[in-house]
């Protein structure tokens, strides 16, 4: 990329103690890379034995290890409002489900807006700059929840897909959540247009992006997953939904609509490179082969999917049958962290159990959390460094005890479990620095959520 004469100031990153640029092109980095921090751009990247063809001013990277900023193909940020809470610990997806919804079923704005603040922060401070959340409870008074998101999102600086999700089917249609939790489809369908309309943004430098989520084949009508996939053609967004984290969703299809789940989201017209599915565990070869051949995205969960015991991701398989795969931290109650840069640990770790060391490198890993999440949500310009792309950094000091004796930098970060950033950058600013969130009070934070977690824990308890 050519350096325009009326670039804004540019910065050079240089010469960091390791960088992994996520590029298929493996172009040299060694001596860092140039970000132009008025349009939020990446101008050079300057390999060893260079000089940058323009820079004003400098970051000394000598003891930093910079990587694009990680991207979240799958969260719930009001999960944090339910971490560890002993009553659905030991509990399967099903019964951890069915526990946690009486209190979910609580959640008001501000409990929202301490919980959003929460997980983005956590997010942040693990490097990850961008994260599609998948928000599908919407109670009376929780209308706008995706609002609330927003404008959390906004005021930490961080980027953002969110899914204005749905459950149509409760208790009373033979599903799992409680009817106060479910909408009716109209109202679904009115809302989602709404918050496209309000804060989709479809520029190369959006920093927010939105949507649809229909929860569950279980948890919506076969009408209301086809009318939300149509409406996401109409409107030309993602679609979101989970899909074979248990056996069950499988069991669940047939005996509801006469085919099987994977069937069943094809035959409305959900299976398509406009989708990507959360978990997507439990499918036969030729399921898989059917996703790869629809371009369908998978967002791959290790954390969650262990702590529940639900099952591991064929994600090797997956990606050799052409379905791109990215990583997600999940509800923050069935992983019961926000931190990516944890879940590219357990990722590799996970699937190095079937596919073996070699099968899995640490980059590939890294991959998955990069550039692998941004093509699952359909994001270009992100999740890679190269001229041209997004100036989302991830920066990590290498000081504490648990890299003491680490050799590759890169490699270390994942295999002495890096676990937190001393610097992220967002389009050119930055959003963390000196391993602290800008503009953020923690210890405030952490105080109102602790409250607000057991303000809500405490309701139900009342009530239940």
């Amino acid at each position: 990329m050519v350096v325009p004469p009326d670039a804004g100031p540019l910065l050079w990153v240089k010469d960091p103690a390791g960088i992994h640029t996520a590029d298929p092109g493996e172009p040299d980095a060694r001596r860092g890379l140039v970000v132009d921090t008025a349009r939020g751009v990446i101008t050079e990247l300057v390999p060893a034995g260079h000089q940058p063809s323009r820079h004003d001013s400098t970051l000394a990277a000598d003891d930093l290890v910079v990587l694009p900023g990680l991207v979240n193909a799958h969260h719930h940020f009001f999960q944090t409002l339910t971490r560890a809470w002993g009553p659905v610990a030991d509990e399967g997806l099903a019964g951890w489900l069915a526990g946690s919804y009486p209190v979910w079923a609580r959640l008001t704005p501000d409990l929202l807006e301490s919980a959003v603040t929460v997980a983005v922060a956590e997010l942040l401070l693990s490097g990850c700059t961008t994260a599609a959340d998948h928000h599908y409870l919407f109670t009376d008074g929780l209308e706008e929840a995706i609002d609330v998101e927003v404008d959390v999102v906004r005021r930490l600086g961080a980027r953002a897909l969110l899914t204005r999700g749905s459950m149509s089917w409760g208790q009373a249609d033979g599903g799992a959540p409680p009817q106060s939790v479910v909408q009716d489809p109209d109202t679904v369908l009115e809302d989602s247009r709404r918050v496209v309309d309000r804060h989709h943004e479809r520029g190369e430098d959006a920093r927010i992006r939105i949507g649809l989520g229909p929860c569950t084949v279980s948890t919506v009508s076969r009408e209301l997953l086809r009318d939300s996939a149509a409406l996401a053609d109409e409107l030309d967004v993602r679609l979101h939904l989970h899909l074979a984290e248990t056996r069950e969703d499988d069991a669940f299809c047939r005996e509801h609509f006469g085919r099987g789940a994977l069937d069943h989201v094809e035959s409305v017209g959900a299976l398509s490179p406009r989708t990507w599915l959360a978990h997507a565990i439990h499918l036969d070869d030729r399921e898989i082969a059917r996703i790869g051949a629809a371009g369908t995205g998978v967002a791959h969960c290790p954390s969650s999917n262990t702590r529940l015991g639900s099952g591991i991701c064929r994600v090797l398989e997956l990606e050799r049958a052409g379905a791109p795969v990215g990583l997600g931290v999940d509800g923050s109650a069935s992983n019961d962290s926000s931190n990516l840069m944890q879940e590219v640990r357990a990722a590799l770790n996970l699937q190095r159990l079937t596919g073996g060391p070699s099968q899995v490198p640490v980059r590939r890993a890294l991959d998955w959390a990069t550039r692998g999440s941004a093509a699952v949500l359909g994001w270009e310009g992100i999740g890679v460094l190269r001229p041209g792309a997004r100036a989302d950094l991830a920066m990590f000091r290498r000081d504490e005890l648990r890299f003491a004796g680490s050799h590759d930098a890169v490699a270390s970060l994942v295999l002495c479990g890096a676990h937190r950033a001393d610097r992220v950058m967002v389009d050119g600013r930055w959003v963390v620095e000196d391993g602290a969130v800008v503009g953020l009070d923690l210890e405030r934070t952490i105080a109102r959520q602790q409250e607000a977690a057991r303000t809500l824990v405490r309701g139900h308890r009342t009530t239940g």
